[in-house]
């Protein structure tokens, strides 16, 4: 559970970082238009530090944790996020600088988008098992 308490620390740093880094950053190069950077921050903090403060809920009331699965969902999601967030990060600094953007970036984003995705389906699998266990030790 610390674990998944720290994560959700690092992603609302992170966050609150990178929404600084986008209003900094975008006025120092008197940039008006539109970039990835201006949904990294939204993304840090609902993807990153929402969900692993549910998570961090979950794993307290369902002990999901200790189940077969959850490192893989943990190591699988922040993965997803990394590729997810850089390639966003990466893209955005390129358009606020006026610089062409390999094609490469756009379906890395949405590479980071499926590991999410996969992550995702192992947490739904452990929490399940949990839900599923809790509720027959409740009859």
């Amino acid at each position: 559970m610390r674990r998944t308490f720290h994560t959700a620390h690092v992603y609302m740093i992170i966050g609150l970082v990178s929404g600084l880094f986008y209003r900094e950053f975008t006025k120092l190069n008197d940039f008006t238009g539109e970039s990835q950077l201006s949904v990294v921050h939204t993304h840090l903090l609902a993807l990153g530090m929402l969900v692993f403060l549910i998570v961090l809920a979950l794993d307290k009331v369902f002990g999901l944790s200790g189940e077969k699965g959850f490192d893989a969902f943990y190591w699988l999601y922040n993965a997803g996020m990394t590729v997810t967030v850089g390639s966003m990060v990466f893209r955005g600094v390129q358009t606020v600088l006026g610089n062409d953007i390999p094609e490469i970036f756009a379906y890395l984003s949405g590479a980071g988008h499926i590991v999410l995705t996969v992550g995702l389906v192992f947490f739904f699998t452990v929490l399940g098992k949990r839900v599923k266990a809790a509720s027959v030790e409740a009859k």
